[in-house]
């Protein structure tokens, strides 16, 4: 069953540049180092929010991915563009 990661963050103006050139290599890190990883989208939204949308093969794949954090440069380098989080959530494709 596929496993939705839904994390809403704030990124500080000055650091959107910042935050867009870290998503390429943030996303290759995750394709090497994360079993289960599906792909991701990521999305604008007002106010300096945004919306990362990550898909995981199963609830264990994304809970092992969290421990993990930035264990890697890429993913280290998107997570420190981030200013704070403002919710993160989990949930299942329904259809």
């Amino acid at each position: 069953m596929t496993t939705v990661e839904l994390t809403r963050f704030r990124v500080l103006p000055e650091k959107t540049e910042e935050l867009l050139a870290a998503r390429e290599d943030m996303l290759k890190d995750f394709e090497a180092d994360r079993t289960g990883f599906l792909g991701a989208r990521l999305v604008q939204l007002p106010d300096d929010q945004w919306l990362d949308i990550v898909e995981w093969a199963s609830p264990e794949d994304f809970a092992a991915s969290r421990n993990k954090g930035g264990n890697l440069p890429g993913i280290a380098r998107f997570f420190a563009a981030i200013d704070s989080l403002v919710v993160a959530e989990e949930g299942v494709i329904a259809v």
